[in-house]
């Protein structure tokens, strides 16, 4: 199998180490129900946060994957609901791909009109990418606003926006859940989620970490 040099750590050292992790998450995880890929992006979550309960909390549509590989293939844009994810990605990765990453929670046009319709930031911030078309054809990335997510499937269904993918971990007590509920009944929309309370901006992160890793393969063996 031919290695991945944009999508790997860049020295020997990282990479045994990282490889030498993913090993023991092989191990020690158990039985698992996921495809090959989707076992890709599984294992790098729990690599990234040492909870082997995401062997289960991990769901995915059947053409998750392969819709993530080919936005990425195609340079698709990143939209996030909070600053974290876009810091997380790493910029060689994304560039190698022609890839950038948007994020309006701080806008000083998007605070604004949270508080003139007295909706949340994250709201407004999903209508501001949607009103620059970064929606339509573009990764979706939300871990930590339910309101975002809510947000991007009222947009889908009321204006018929369509992203590529929608990474959907927000993690927390309000809406969380039922937010990700709503987003694995979507019949249109690519998706993978975290069921539950839990997730979070690095599960975001290394979920299309590894979706990067496996579009890196797919260029490489044609």
């Amino acid at each position: 199998m031919t290695q991945n040099i944009k999508t790997e750590q860049l020295t020997q050292a990282g990479q045994q180490i990282e490889h030498d992790s993913f090993a023991i998450v092989d191990r020690e995880a158990g039985a698992h129900h996921y495809t090959g890929a989707q076992w890709q992006v599984v294992r790098r979550m729990i690599h990234a946060t040492a909870d082997f309960e995401f062997n289960g909390l991990a769901e995915f549509s059947d053409d998750a994957v392969e819709a993530g590989i080919a936005a990425i293939l195609n340079g698709a844009p990143i939209i996030a609901d909070v600053e974290m994810i876009c810091v997380g990605l790493s910029k060689p990765r994304l560039a190698h791909f022609g890839m950038h990453t948007h994020q309006f929670i701080a806008d000083d046009d998007v605070i604004a009109d949270a508080k003139r319709v007295n909706s949340t930031r994250a709201v407004q911030a999903m209508r501001k990418a949607a009103r620059l078309d970064l929606l339509n054809g573009g990764i979706v990335a939300v871990g930590n606003a339910p309101t975002a997510l809510l947000e991007v499937l009222r947009l889908i269904e009321e204006e018929g926006v369509k992203p590529a993918l929608i990474v959907g971990m927000p993690v927390g007590f309000v809406s969380a859940a039922e937010s990700k509920d709503a987003l694995s009944a979507s019949k249109n929309i690519p998706w993978l989620i975290t069921r539950g309370r839990k997730g979070g901006s690095t599960l975001v992160v290394a979920a299309l970490h590894a979706i990067l890793s496996l579009a890196e393969s797919r260029q490489q063996n044609g």
